[in-house]
């Protein structure tokens, strides 16, 4: 299906992103937490939002 060399550049750019990402974050970490202080709520309640329709979907079955 892929090619040696495209497997290879894969693999090369999975780290590659990674590393460039956590770098980057690490980076950023005060402004993070200066300006998205609180913003882990949002994503509890987006998840709780999706589990709901979850319920919902398998009670209406």
């Amino acid at each position: 299906m892929f090619s040696t060399g495209q497997l290879i550049f894969a693999a090369f750019f999975i780290v590659a992103f990674t590393v460039v990402m956590i770098f980057t974050y690490r980076k950023d970490l005060k402004l993070h937490k200066k300006y998205y202080k609180g913003s882990i709520w949002i994503l509890v309640l987006i998840i709780a939002f999706i589990f709901v329709l979850f319920g919902i979907k398998e009670l209406l079955k």
